[in-house]
């Protein structure tokens, strides 16, 4: 089994793409049901929800980021274990995530160095 992080992108900043607290509990739940089925399949590896809060350092210089003009922002991710791409974007496929308006997810492989 090889290691993949699924990258969840979504639009953090926009007031009117932002979920009603109803809406949100729906989402969450959604979310914890996919991670859990994953969890079930022993292909869990961990995975959190990201600030929209950052810092960008480029050329030493330190500068404020993820910039408020970008409205796909990396959300979250999760980390999962997969026997090969296709098996690691079958389950990114599947994330609740990408019901919403263009909203999407990348799929990585994690290279050992």
């Amino acid at each position: 089994m090889e290691e993949y992080i699924i990258l969840m992108r979504l639009d953090l900043l926009t007031k009117e793409a932002q979920p009603s607290p109803e809406q949100m509990q729906v989402y969450m739940k959604q979310y914890q049901d996919w991670v859990g089925g994953i969890a079930a399949q022993n292909k869990f590896k961990g995975g959190t929800g990201l600030s929209t809060e950052g810092k960008v350092i480029k050329n030493n210089v330190v500068t404020d980021g993820p910039y408020v003009d970008i409205k796909e922002s990396i959300a979250g991710f999760i980390m999962i274990h997969a026997k090969d791409f296709d098996e690691a974007t079958k389950i990114a496929g599947e994330c609740p995530i990408l019901a919403g308006a263009n909203n999407s997810v990348e799929v990585r492989k994690v290279v050992m160095q």
